[in-house]
């Protein structure tokens, strides 16, 4: 077998409420670095189930995802995403929406993809160039397959801009162990999301593992707090 895994657990604390929610995930990474991540996250307060199961080739660029939202015990939404040199698609069935189609013409692959899944929220840190130090990257053409805050809508395909800013290392304990981190913030440009604070996050390694995400919007911190197999 020549490709690697690694798997973990992630854990969605409230501050008032504690636990909310909790994810769990596993990623295989191929030799050329083409990467799958499947994740099943589970939102206590939301009563939101989501499954996802997402591909990235050896640049981080994304390939291909697929998306299926249950809330309140039923069927909410399911849909499978592809990603191309000229842009995105989709194509689903939501309770809302019905079946449907989309197809967005970008000109260039979509910079990042963000199915919701906390984990995959940390692969958003490869897009910047380190060798720089400490700055800010705008990021253009990020695809998602929800605008809601805790991706609870569709799945549809939408698409967002973003400005990446990395602060430096760190050390940071979580559940899982103790890292030698990257601390970076995402902060959103669409005027619908003017308010919202910036979402903070800390990777680590190669994979860009995410260690941990904090997001005052939301009074809700995400920490790593299980590993097993063969991160980097």
């Amino acid at each position: 077998m020549q490709h690697r895994t690694y798997r973990g657990q992630i854990s969605y604390r409230h501050d008032r409420l504690g636990e909310q929610g909790r994810e769990w995930f596993s990623v295989s990474v191929q030799p050329d670095g083409t990467r799958t991540l499947r994740a099943v996250c589970e939102m206590e307060d939301e009563d939101l189930l989501r499954d996802v199961t997402y591909s990235v080739d050896g640049h981080w660029r994304p390939q291909d995802a697929y998306v299926r939202l249950t809330r309140d015990g039923s069927f909410h939404g399911a849909s499978w995403f592809r990603f191309d040199d000229e842009g995105a698609e989709c194509e689903g069935f939501t309770i809302e929406e019905g079946r449907f189609r989309q197809r967005v013409e970008l000109g260039q692959c979509p910079t990042l993809f963000a199915p919701h899944p906390v984990v995959s929220d940390g692969w958003q840190a490869a897009a910047y160039d380190y060798s720089k130090g400490p700055g800010m990257l705008s990021l253009e053409n990020c695809a998602n397959s929800s605008s809601r805050p805790d991706g609870g809508s569709g799945p549809m395909l939408g698409i967002v801009f973003k400005d990446l800013e990395y602060l430096g290392e760190e050390h940071i304990v979580v559940g899982a162990g103790s890292f030698r981190a990257r601390h970076l913030k995402i902060h959103p440009r669409q005027a619908a999301m003017a308010a919202w604070p910036p979402l903070e996050f800390w990777v680590a390694g190669s994979d860009f593992l995410l260690l941990r995400l904090r997001w005052d919007l939301l009074e809700t911190t995400y920490d790593l707090v299980a590993l097993d197999g063969n991160a980097r």
